[in-house]
């Protein structure tokens, strides 16, 4: 029996020497070799990621950049029959002209063909090295804000941009490409930057990596806002947080939610809208002014400071990023302007709501709806109804929460209602000219 087995592992471990010495011999292809990226025009600072692989594992793997003033190594390593690697690199600091360029691949694998010597080969790819940067001119003429409000750049490009806007402290506003071939970008100055820290700066990426900044002429006017005090009755507690038990299942008293729901959930609510925000239509999709709902008596600002008290005692501060109109009851909402819808249904502290896209990065907000007329996706009129008003979300009362943003930024909602400010700011740098 020890006999039998002992043959059998003989033969085994024969088949198995076998096998790997047909591997080693039979391999009679060079390493594979994918770049990326492959082909097209690079920069000094582009980040380039080779894959290698092979069934008999690598050796070498060499990576030179060869031009028409010579060739540098750029990355080199040795393996022990690794099956497959992954090299990032870059150009480096060679000084080259602005040209074709060509990053050549040179790999050999570890099997026994040649003697032992593997198979060899050699990828070339072909690109084009530009490290210059992009020239921004700016065709609109001063450009005036308020605080909390918008403005609008257009401006043109004497390349293709990869990515192009106007940053502004923490936000990066994207600017879209105009069927005209320039570009235009709204954007704002947030309700919490002073006049002193607003410093807009136009950025241009290329298609190489190589990145303008440059700033253009603004002028702002400072904006105060008001403080206000709301008192938060058990009464609101006990029918607005059932709502909301089904997130805080560990939290069993209406405060202790409510207070997750008007800090947390905020929170979230607020980035949901910025990521919304950066996911707009390249080009205006609405024309004229924006519409108030009708017959409406104003209940809150937008950027009002509000101080909330239980029983006295302060619980929480927090910001209103909208404006408050109440009408009848269930009143019909009409969609501000033309646009597409992005969201319809509940969302945490808005409730029951709907946003619509009008392009550029200007999106507008309907909520605390009782009923809702639209759908995910569906293109809109001005003054077609979305729904009624209700309350649903954090509404004390039936009224609309109306709210305007740019690139997912809270802005004061009002400028959007005046035609004049629309011709003068925005309409002719977007391509409308009304």
């Amino acid at each position: 029996m020890k006999k039998t087995l002992s043959l059998l592992l003989i033969v085994v471990l024969v088949a198995l020497a076998g096998g790997v010495a047909l591997l080693h011999f039979s391999d009679g292809q060079p390493p594979a070799l994918t770049l990326e990226p492959g082909s097209g025009t690079v920069g000094r600072g582009t980040a380039f990621t080779l894959q290698a692989a092979d069934p008999s594992g690598l050796r070498t793997v060499i990576v030179s950049l060869r031009s028409g003033s010579g060739a540098v190594v750029l990355a080199s390593q040795e393996f022990d029959k690794t099956p497959a690697a992954s090299i990032p690199f870059t150009l480096g600091e060679a000084k080259l002209p602005d040209g074709p360029i060509e990053i050549v691949v040179s790999a050999v694998d570890a099997s026994f063909r040649s003697l032992g010597k593997g198979n060899a080969g050699e990828t070339v790819f072909p690109f084009v090295l530009d490290t210059k940067k992009p020239h921004l001119s700016v065709l609109s003429g001063q450009h005036n804000l308020n605080r909390g409000g918008a403005g609008c750049i257009s401006y043109t490009a004497n390349e293709d941009l990869a990515r192009t806007g106007v940053r502004v402290g923490p936000h990066f506003f994207p600017g879209y490409r105009l069927p005209g071939g320039d570009y235009a970008c709204l954007f704002a100055f947030p309700y919490d930057m002073t006049p002193a820290e607003f410093a807009p700066r136009l950025e241009g990426e290329d298609l190489a990596g190589n990145l303008r900044e440059q700033s253009f002429p603004f002028h702002v006017n400072d904006r105060s806002f008001r403080q206000d005090t709301l008192n938060i009755p058990d009464s609101f507690l006990e029918a607005k947080m059932p709502q909301y038990e089904a997130d805080y299942p560990g939290l069993t008293s209406p405060l202790e939610i409510y207070l997750k729901v008007n800090t947390e959930m905020r929170v979230r609510d607020n980035a949901a809208i910025l990521e919304l925000g950066q996911r707009s239509a390249p080009e205006p999709l609405w024309r004229g002014d924006f519409l108030r709902l009708p017959n409406a008596a104003p209940r809150a600002g937008f950027a009002d400071a509000r101080t909330y008290l239980y029983k006295g005692e302060v619980v929480d501060h927090q910001t209103h990023l909208g404006v408050d109109l109440a009408s009848v009851q269930a009143a019909p909402v009409p969609a501000a302007n033309a646009g597409v819808v992005v969201r319809a249904g509940f969302n945490g502290i808005f409730g029951e709501n709907v946003m619509i896209d009008h392009g550029l990065g200007l999106m507008t907000i309907y909520s605390h709806l009782s009923q809702i007329d639209v759908e995910t996706g569906q293109t809109v009129d001005r003054g077609q109804i979305i729904g009624r008003t209700g309350t649903t979300g954090l509404a004390g009362g039936d009224h609309l929460h109306y709210g305007a943003y740019i690139s997912g930024v809270a802005v004061n909602p009002i400028e959007w209602w005046d035609p004049n400010w629309i011709r003068n700011n925005v309409a002719d740098r977007v391509g409308l000219g009304q």
